[in-house]
């Protein structure tokens, strides 16, 4: 599963040929969760609260970056590495 980004020890991944709607997933120390591109949302899992706010404020920032890496994911392509929060 690809890294695409990395910031204050979150980690976020994506995985090849997944299923819809569009999402990545957050890793941050023993939580886990899965964000939906478009809405801007969690979809699974938890996270806590100040992380949840910097992943939902990252995927803003770069939602068309995000929707670009999910095309390349679903055709078993390589994900562009996204700049992180800074």
């Amino acid at each position: 599963m690809p890294i695409i980004s990395r910031f204050f020890g979150i980690v976020i991944r994506m995985f090849f040929n997944e299923h819809a709607p569009p999402h990545f997933h957050v890793e941050y120390g023993d939580y886990r969760a899965t964000i939906d591109i478009r809405a801007l949302a969690i979809i699974d899992g938890t996270l806590p609260r100040r992380a949840a706010g910097l992943v939902l404020d990252w995927a803003e920032l770069h939602q068309s970056e995000l929707l670009r890496d999910w095309e390349l994911c679903q055709q078993h392509q390589q994900p562009d590495e996204i700049a992180p929060l800074e």
